[in-house]
């Protein structure tokens, strides 16, 4: 099944996702850092919402005076983020698009990038575009958050390595979504993208993930990055 068909299916049926609209606590422990230790103010910022979904990060970046772009290839998953943001009263620039492609925006127009396992589905090859592009669009000194799925340590990505290898390295298909996935390990992880950017901070977190309405033990690596 294609990644498009996969994650439409899923913002139609949700399996996996939740329903909330308000921003991950991991979103907003980053934009604590960059006040803190960047001292950077959430205002007045163009920002790029990679695999935005339903917005719940777009538009509550929106709301803080911000020009913002959600790139997303849901069509369900973009109407009802363009709803949300009705709602809520703001403006977010919602676009159709595929973030593994040629991104349709010019050099170094953004100050500010997001990705929320959002990447984790893309194959090698739509990585090296991801990863060119990103760099591309982003301003020299602009930050980039990535949060990825971790492979060490996380028994339910071993399992699913075993069982349905799709091919590439770390990387599996999830049978029930229809969906790969990547996982990293901490050295593959910083490797990767400092090919790019600068890694100003790497943490790793535990969390659950519900699925078909059981618990699922995951870990995630949080990247805060800048382009220097």
């Amino acid at each position: 099944m294609a990644q498009d068909v996969a994650w439409e299916n899923e913002y139609k049926n949700p399996q996996l996702l939740t329903k909330g609209d308000k921003p991950q606590n991991d979103v907003l422990r980053f934009f604590k850092f960059l006040k803190k230790e960047a001292g950077l103010t959430l205002e007045n910022l163009k920002v790029l919402d990679l695999g935005c979904g339903t917005g719940r990060n777009a538009n509550y970046l929106a709301g803080l005076g911000n020009q913002v772009v959600g790139l997303e290839m849901s069509p369900t998953a973009l109407e009802l983020a363009k709803a949300r943001a009705v709602e809520a009263g703001v403006t977010v620039d919602y676009q159709l698009g595929d973030i593994g492609s040629v991104y349709p925006f010019s050099d170094a127009f953004f100050d500010l990038v997001l990705d929320i396992t959002s990447s984790n589905s893309l194959n090698e090859k739509e990585r090296t575009v991801y990863l060119s592009e990103v760099s591309r669009v982003l301003k020299l000194g602009g930050y980039f958050l990535v949060r990825a799925l971790c492979k060490e340590g996380d028994k339910n990505a071993k399992a699913l390595l075993e069982k349905s290898p799709s091919g590439e390295k770390d990387t599996y298909f999830n049978p029930d979504m229809g969906l790969k996935e990547r996982v990293f390990t901490r050295e593959d992880l910083i490797n990767f993208y400092s090919q790019k950017f600068k890694i100003l901070k790497l943490l790793k977190k535990t969390s659950y993930t519900k699925f078909k309405n059981q618990s699922y033990k995951r870990n995630f690596w949080l990247v805060y990055l800048q382009k220097t």
